[in-house]
Order: structure tokens, then C-alpha cells, then sequence
């Protein structure tokens, strides 16, 4: 029979008394950072939850709920955010926001607040990966354009009717030679719909796709550096179908070093279409993500699995194409 895990084994294998691991648990009093540290690791080693509190708090929950997403400083996320977190207000809940861009420690501190009850919910958007804790769980999580879990709802737009939008809009326009920006391949993400729609497109129509990797979590000079490679390495390029809304910007910059007019002899279609974004860059052609529904959506989804609800589904939202100038 499976031994049950105590707090007493979690304070001997952080060799700590058991007072000391429960203020750690509890967030009571002055500790330092090295015995949380050890503490914490001896519960992630034993897999120990402090069921006792769980109990407590699951009869008064605590109405905060947890939001981690890679950045606000970009337009997509940024909204999102704001617009979850709006939603959240009206409802009663209390809102914690961690941007965890390329810190899966931090993401996974954001995770432990919620599998030791501290939070009632979380949703996710960041794109670390290998985060084990995610595949243990059966807590209200939900994800929002990121795969993360079997047993996790992923809230996302239609990203392969997205990609066949704007290829198809750059083949009106008559370009001949279209590449195509995206994550890296082992990001599992709907991001790889958009490169699926991409590649189907130009494979029926007899043409070669080529896709440039960026990752999401590089500076803007790291990001320019690749499209500058592209450029150099295929200066027959007429149209780009760039994965994000800031990819597309920086595209359309860098193609100006080139000598590349837009949309003369380049033509651009983003992804996102924010709302800031379209009022600082009216210009660009892009995808626009329902972000509001999306909001709505990912919250309705996560009181579901508050409230016990089981078998929650994921949740795929159309898309529309914005036409502007930039193709």
C-alpha cells in the first residue's frame, strides 16, 4: 500500500522542523530564502500537497485567481490581459499577473500557489515548455494558444482558417515567392496551424514554403538579425506572412534597409490585431484574434472547472481578416 506523504516527511527531508515547513506552507512570519527553497523542493521531491489546507480552503475560497503570460509589453498579450483581468473584477476575483517571459521558475511558482490552494484558478499563455507539474494535475487550469496538458482546455483562435486568409490575400496580390515566420517547432503551440495553413497553401499551388523560426522570447535586434538573413538569402521574396502583428512591423523596417517598398514590390500580412496595434500601425494588413471572445471564453471555461464542472472542452474562435494597405 502507497505511503501517505505527511508534512513530518516533508520537514525531514528539507531537515527543518515541522513548524518551520508549515509556516513555509502558510506564508507566516520570517523565513529565508534558502529554507523556503529546501522546503519547497522536499514537497516537489515527496510530491506532497498540503491536503489539510486544501480541505479548508476548498470550503472558502480564496477568489484570486493567477494569470501568467510571456509579456505585456506585447500588444496581443497586453490586451488579453487587461481584458481578463476586467472580467475578473466584475465577478468578484482578485487578479495576480506574472509575466514569465523565459523563466520557467517563475511560471512554476505561479503553478505551486495553485496546486497548494492559494489561488482558486490559472490561466496560462506563456511559452515556457517542459514544466512537469502541468501533466499531474487535474486543478482549474486553462491555456490560451499554448498546449500544455492533456487534460488542460486551451482557449484559441482559428489559427489554420487564420494562415489560409492571409496566404490567400498575398496570392490575390500576385506575389510569387511568400515566406512565412513562426515559433520554433518544439514550441507546441496553434501557432503551428497557422505554418500548417501556410504550407498546404503553397503546396497546392505548386510552390516551395519556406518558414523562418523566430522565437517569441528573443529582443527585437535578435528578431531584425533573422530578417535580415532573410532577406539576403531570398531577395526574390514579394510577400511575408508574418506569424505576429511586432513580427510583421519589424519585417516592413528591415525591408526598407534593403531597398523593399511596401507595398509596391513587398506585400505584409500580420497576425494578431490588437487594438493598439491597429491604432499605431493602421496601415498593416493583418489576422485579428477575437481577443474580447477570448477573454470571455477562457474565463467562463476556468469557473467551469472552479466549480467542479468535468470534461470542459477546448475552444477554437474565427478569425477575420483586416484589409489595409500593407497587402
Amino acid at each position: 500500500m502507497k505511503k501517505t506523504i505527511t508534512l513530518a516527511d516533508v520537514a525531514a527531508a528539507a531537515g527543518v522542523s515541522k513548524t518551520t515547513a508549515s509556516r513555509v506552507i502558510n506564508h507566516r512570519g520570517y523565513l529565508s530564502d534558502r529554507t523556503i527553497k529546501k522546503v519547497h523542493e522536499a514537497m516537489d521531491e515527496l510530491n506532497y500537497r498540503p491536503n489539510a489546507i486544501a480541505r479548508q480552503l476548498f470550503r472558502q475560497k480564496s477568489n484570486l485567481v493567477a494569470l501568467v503570460f510571456p509579456t505585456v509589453n506585447d500588444p496581443f498579450f497586453a490586451e488579453l490581459e487587461a481584458e481578463l483581468e476586467k472580467r475578473f473584477d466584475k465577478l468578484g476575483y482578485q487578479v495576480l499577473m506574472g509575466n514569465s517571459q523565459n523563466n520557467p521558475t517563475k511560471e512554476q511558482n505561479y503553478l505551486r500557489l495553485l496546486l497548494n490552494h492559494q489561488v482558486d484558478g490559472l490561466i496560462v499563455g506563456s511559452h515556457n515548455i517542459g514544466i512537469p507539474e502541468y501533466a499531474k494535475t487535474n486543478r482549474p487550469i486553462v491555456s490560451i494558444e499554448r498546449f500544455i496538458g492533456k487534460q488542460i482546455p486551451v482557449v484559441s483562435a482559428d489559427n489554420y482558417q487564420g494562415g489560409l486568409l492571409a496566404v490567400r490575400q498575398l496570392l490575390k496580390d500576385g506575389c510569387q515567392h511568400i515566406i512565412h515566420t513562426n515559433y520554433p517547432v518544439n514550441l507546441v503551440s496553434p501557432n503551428e496551424l497557422r505554418r500548417q495553413a501556410y504550407e498546404d497553401l503553397m503546396h497546392k499551388y505548386h510552390r516551395q514554403p519556406v518558414t523562418y523560426e523566430v522565437s517569441f522570447d528573443v529582443s527585437d535586434e535578435e528578431k531584425e538579425r533573422v530578417f535580415r538573413e532573410l532577406f539576403r538569402e531570398h531577395p526574390e521574396v514579394d510577400g511575408i506572412f508574418a506569424d505576429n502583428d511586432t513580427n510583421a512591423s519589424l519585417i516592413i523596417r528591415v525591408g526598407k534597409e534593403f531597398g523593399r517598398h511596401v507595398p509596391e514590390d513587398l506585400k505584409v500580412v500580420g497576425f494578431d490585431g490588437a487594438a493598439i496595434t491597429q491604432k499605431l500601425s493602421p496601415e498593416l494588413s493583418t489576422i485579428r484574434q477575437p481577443i474580447p471572445a477570448m477573454a470571455d471564453k477562457a474565463v467562463e471555461l476556468l469557473l467551469k472547472l472552479i466549480n467542479g464542472k468535468e470534461d470542459v472542452k477546448s475552444a477554437v474562435l474565427p478569425v477575420k481578416m483586416i484589409y489595409s494597405t500593407t497587402a
